[in-house]
């Protein structure tokens, strides 16, 4: 069988172990990073280029869906899998815009997820049945929907703050963690209270739930 390189990125050490014993039974395959962070499994993929990243929806410091872009940005290459409890239509449009190959609910990852990562191995994406179902009633059913405005959105770098921000991170350590200073964090963070008009941390907190860039 075709090797395999893999990287399994979880925060439950209980689902990244199992993941992961589960895929290194197989011949030729090899789990060669676990993550506990989606801004580690973005190092991790950078060092160690696996053909295959699976990758939690809400991990700490970096969810999922953006450790998502930042990898293919990087290794166009590897192919992105996403591991979630969740099955809404809005977070699998978003998880396909962001260029993931494949969906897995964690209820299901126990009997399919060798079969998800066969079928990115062979260039086909892969889905949750359930998820399946949402894809083909809703993200790929032709609409001729009238366009929606728009309102303001996040660059990648302020939905990383914000991320920060809402799991209770100071100025100080979203400035340590992204390893730029104080100062720039603090005006970050000040251009991101205007721009999507919140008073309060509060109000980001609700956002940042309500688009998933937290878990609830």
């Amino acid at each position: 069988m075709k090797s395999v390189r893999i990287l399994v990125a979880d925060d439950h050490e209980v689902v990244r172990r199992g993941v992961a014993t589960m895929l290194s039974q197989v011949a030729g395959w090899s789990v060669v990073a676990e993550a506990e962070t989606g801004r580690q499994a973005v190092e991790l993929a950078n060092s160690t280029q696996p053909d295959v990243a699976i990758l939690d929806m809400t991990m700490p410091e970096l969810n999922g869906l953006d450790a998502a872009r930042q990898i293919l940005a990087s290794r166009s290459g590897t192919r992105v899998l996403i591991l979630t409890v969740h099955e809404s239509e809005q977070l699998v449009r978003e998880v396909l815009n962001a260029g993931a190959h494949g969906y897995v609910l964690k209820s299901d990852a126990g009997r399919i997820v060798v079969t998800a990562v066969e079928a990115l191995m062979d260039g086909r994406p892969f889905f949750t049945s359930k998820v399946a179902r949402i894809v083909l009633e809703g993200y790929l059913r032709a609409q001729p929907a009238e366009e929606t405005p728009m309102g303001p959105t996040l660059s990648a770098r302020e939905r990383e703050i914000v991320q920060l921000l809402a799991e209770g991170k100071s100025n100080k350590e979203v400035a340590r963690a992204l390893n730029i200073s104080v100062k720039t964090a603090e005006t970050h963070r000040s251009n991101i209270m205007r721009k999507m008009q919140f008073e309060s941390l509060s109000d980001l907190i609700r956002y940042a739930i309500r688009n998933n860039i937290v878990g609830a």
